[in-house]
């Protein structure tokens, strides 16, 4: 894939260059193209929204997002988890301290999880908005007139939405430990492979004899 970052402005510091080398050489290129959107889409409506944040970080967290569904980053954690943890390790190898690193794994660990990424600081609460802006299309009223269209336009979807789930329940059937219960991923093996753990029956399960308390759960 041929990489022009100065037609849209992306940061070009040392670390985000090889970040980028890295995402395009381990990622599919629905998931790159779905990275590098989330940093444009991140970047405008932070802007508009006028939040001050660390632009370096904040495109290293997009642009890194997802490599728990890679090769180079899965493991036998959630994706999210295994990708902010192959995040950070790529950052350490390439100099970047830990304290500066952290907000980048708290926003990768974060980016599926409504309500808790805008509570840890501006580099994931713009992550996260990026990102899920990206998916949903939440918020995309505040984006110009014309600028989605020009961004797909570079960086086509790939009917990502649908293949990225695809992607996250491969890996939960050939690895249930990447489901954890409740979770996103379990949600989306849940809808694609099959019954997952519900919470009554994990309730059930346990060795605590707790009972329904109304007779509508008694089931």
């Amino acid at each position: 894939m041929d990489i022009d970052t100065t037609a849209w402005n992306l940061p070009d510091t040392d670390i985000c260059s090889a970040a980028m080398q890295l995402a395009v050489t381990v990622s599919p290129t629905f998931l790159t193209n779905h990275c590098v959107r989330s940093y444009l889409f991140a970047r405008e409506l932070a802007g508009a929204q006028r939040i001050a944040y660390d632009e370096e970080l904040v495109f290293l967290a997009c642009l890194l997002h997802d490599l728990g569904l890679t090769e180079y980053g899965g493991g036998h954690q959630r994706f999210e988890v295994d990708g902010a943890d192959a995040a950070t390790r790529f950052l350490s190898e390439h100099g970047m301290t830990e304290d500066r690193s952290a907000p980048v794994w708290q926003a990768i660990a974060l980016h599926t999880s409504v309500g808790l990424a805008h509570r840890f600081g501006p580099v994931q609460a713009v992550s996260f908005a990026g990102i899920s802006l990206d998916i949903n299309g939440f918020g995309a009223d505040a984006l110009p007139a014309g600028f989605a269209d020009r961004v797909h336009a570079a960086w086509p979807r790939h009917d990502l939405g649908f293949a990225i789930a695809e992607e996250i329940a491969r890996g939960t059937l050939a690895d249930p430990d990447k489901a954890p219960p409740f979770s996103f991923p379990a949600h989306v093996h849940q809808v694609i492979n099959g019954p997952s753990v519900t919470f009554p029956e994990m309730v059930r399960a346990a060795p605590w004899g707790d009972r329904p308390t109304t007779a509508e759960h008694r089931c």
